[in-house]
């Protein structure tokens, strides 16, 4: 049962979508830039230069995370999930360490993410990695209310 962190296939899209969907239902609301993104997740994710990594545990989809080109400095991560069956299982640290290891290998200066303060677990997770709070940008998303950074 040992996990493994693989990078994007066609074939694991839904799973991405999925488990992203069981969280925002969760917590908030799927949003029309959410739906934007999982429609297009090739265009808007992978063809400016981003990555979706996805954890396997015996070849069944853990969890999942994107990264998403801001400019040549700055890349984001989005879309952490980890399906409720295997949390608490320290998955979102070896998501979080292949968006590391991927913004480090592709020069990135800065990893970005934007979050909520509602999500204790998530931004707790977030700040062991150094990631501090920065003054929000513009977003598209109506619960993000916190934006943090880890500089590489």
């Amino acid at each position: 049962m040992e996990p493994t962190i693989i990078t994007y296939k066609p074939e694991y899209k839904q799973n991405f979508i999925d488990l992203n969907t069981a969280w925002l239902e969760e917590y908030f609301f799927v949003e029309q830039h959410d739906k934007d993104v999982f429609e297009n997740i090739e265009k808007v994710v992978l063809e400016p230069g981003g990555e979706i990594f996805f954890c396997l545990i015996n070849g069944e989809v853990a969890g999942t995370v994107a990264m998403q080109k801001v400019n040549d400095d700055v890349i984001e991560m989005a879309k952490l999930a980890v399906d409720k069956h295997f949390q608490g299982k320290k998955l979102g640290n070896l998501l979080v360490d292949a968006c590391i290891d991927f913004a480090k290998s592709n020069h990135y200066k800065t990893l970005m993410l934007v979050s909520s303060t509602k999500l204790d677990v998530a931004l707790n997770l977030y700040r062991k990695y150094g990631f501090i709070k920065v003054p929000m940008d513009e977003t598209d998303y109506h619960r993000a209310d916190i934006q943090m950074e880890l500089y590489l």
